[in-house]
């Protein structure tokens, strides 16, 4: 709704863009008139003053006033006009406010990506959830979204996995708890291989059969791959993280091999003592394939590219992966596009910061890793024991627990900038005030007890109280605060709006009364909508409302 009225400020000056009013000044939108100084040889000033005067006399609906303060010209909104619409629209749209119109702009992003036979780490949530929520943020803008979840399922560490199982594995154990035993028995083989160095050669053997097709190494590999998918998909599903596709590294290896062959044949690579190697102006070199011949992580993301450039015609290809990958996301993007597999732009590299624990919070298990099923377990947990100490009489309140840990897991990751690092603060994110999913989650419970408590029922009407008039104005830039996060690629800020929106909300519930005012029905509506913004926005960040808490 406020690109409504963006929209009808920026015809009134014939096209020109506008941008938010300079600190302390209380407008809605503002004019620089500095652009015009140099082409009409005024001083800015003037220019302000003169098309005021000039744009005052000019029809206008939801633009109200129009000011020259200095060298900026000023819009207000005319609330008569615009608050009613907004929340008419809001609360007509209901969950689909906010949303895009459907376009065949096709989007890939690919996230959470975690290795076969090893657990989803802690490391493993913010890409995961950053992932999601730009997946959920792209589908409500209306773009066709493919999740494609990249599995490392091909590498020399099948082969000593392999060659560990085959000396000391256990089936039965396996299957009852297969990433802890797997994870056990690559950790052993590693321990075992520092005594008997002869374990390497067994493990290049196994490899080298599996890459033959040998159907023993072929069928064990397949099993590692399958129970390891069991498991990740039980912690998915609690994530309520979903995807398109599971293509493995595996699947892309015939492809790279010929690529190896292409970027030769194009001269943008070349041959350095049996290895094959790209070399940049810019950059460090690349290698493309090993001395031995065997392709790389580099090999298989550029036959990825390939791949699916031809089958889905993505506009975008997103890569939401650790910040640590910077170099080889440039070098790969810069080497797809000589092959003119892409146009510059159209793989992007989404980084996110590391997550760390405070030492001692939790125990590493084997392979000194920490599992992502123990953090979002503890989480879990410690919502329940705040939940009891809260409120004792909430009914269902292990399924409150899991939506409020689930939350602040969520939310204490998108809230911040995704390329930083961040520390897990289980007091501060656990915490029902500030910046927190569970405060967000507790500010739609508040919302929801009005009107509970109310015999009336909304109605959208006439609202003048300058807390009322400025909620309003924020619920209406909800729509264009989605398309910011989508085209920055930031799903913190959706999650940074959706606080500010809580904090107004919860400054209007504590100075005006709706229950028992003589508007109350027009401040119910209010209400209404704050609880649908609240609730769309939450939605896309993959965190779930409660009603009651």
């Amino acid at each position: 709704m406020f690109n409504k009225f963006r929209q009808e400020c920026e015809n009134l000056l014939d096209g020109k863009r506008l941008e938010l009013p300079p600190r302390g000044v209380d407008a809605d939108l503002a004019f620089p008139c500095f652009s015009l100084a140099k082409e009409q040889k005024k001083a800015p000033q003037e220019i302000a003053k003169e098309l005021e005067q000039l744009l005052s006399r000019k029809e206008k609906k939801l633009v109200g006033e129009v000011k020259a303060q200095g060298p900026y010209l000023n819009f207000y909104i005319n609330h008569k006009k615009f608050s009613p619409l907004a929340l008419k629209i809001i609360l007509k749209e209901k969950e689909n406010y906010g949303a895009g119109r459907k376009n065949k702009k096709v989007v890939v992003i690919d996230y959470s990506s975690p290795n076969i036979a090893k657990p989803l780490t802690i490391g493993h949530l913010s890409t995961t959830i950053v992932g999601q929520a730009l997946y959920n943020i792209y589908t409500f803008l209306g773009y066709k979204c493919i999740g494609d979840n990249h599995l490392g399922d091909w590498g020399t560490q099948f082969g000593k996995l392999t060659c560990a199982y085959k000396k000391w594995g256990d089936k039965a154990k396996v299957e009852k708890n297969p990433i802890e035993e797997l994870l056990s028995l690559y950790v052993r083989f590693h321990k075992e291989a520092e005594q008997d160095p002869k374990l390497e050669d067994e493990a290049r053997e196994w490899f080298r059969r599996l890459e033959e097709g040998n159907k023993e190494a072929t069928t064990l590999w397949k099993w590692f791959v399958n129970v390891s998918m069991s498991e990740f998909n039980k912690l998915y599903k609690i994530l309520g993280v979903r995807f398109d596709y599971f293509i493995g590294e595996s699947f892309y290896i015939p492809i790279a091999k010929n690529i190896v062959g292409e970027v030769l044949r194009k001269n943008i690579a070349k041959k350095e003592q049996s290895a094959v190697v790209v070399t940049f102006e810019d950059m460090p070199t690349a290698l493309v394939q090993k001395s031995d011949e065997t392709t790389l992580y580099m090999t298989r993301d550029l036959a990825t590219i390939k791949y699916q450039k031809k089958k889905f015609h993505f506009w975008k290809r997103l890569y939401v992966v650790g910040s640590e990958q910077k170099l080889h996301f440039r070098q790969l993007f810069k080497i797809a596009q000589l092959l003119g597999y892409i146009k510059e732009g159209e793989c992007v590299h989404v980084d996110v910061g590391q997550i760390s624990l405070p030492t001692g919070k939790i125990s590493t298990r084997k392979g000194n890793v920490i599992f992502m099923e123990d953090v979002i377990k503890k989480t879990i947990e410690l919502a329940e024991k705040i939940i009891e100490e809260k409120n004792p009489k909430l009914k269902n309140k292990k399924i409150a627990a899991q939506k409020v840990g689930l939350g602040a897991i969520k939310y204490s990751n998108l809230s911040r900038d995704r390329s930083r690092d961040n520390t897990f603060d289980w007091d501060q994110m656990l915490s029902f005030e500030g910046d927190t999913g569970p405060y967000l989650q507790y500010t739609y419970a508040r919302a929801n007890s009005i009107l509970k408590k109310s015999k009336k029922t909304g109605r959208v009407g006439k609202l003048t109280d300058v807390k009322e008039t400025n909620m309003i104005k924020k619920l209406s830039k909800f729509s264009e605060t989605v398309e910011k996060a989508a085209a920055e690629y930031k799903p913190n800020l959706l999650a940074n709006y959706l606080f500010e929106v809580a904090t107004q909300f919860n400054e209007f519930y504590h100075s005006v009364h709706v229950i028992g005012a003589e508007d109350e029905s027009q401040k119910l509506a209010l209400v209404e909508s704050v609880m649908q913004v609240l609730e769309n926005g939450l939605r896309l960040l993959g965190i779930d409302v409660l009603k009651e808490m």
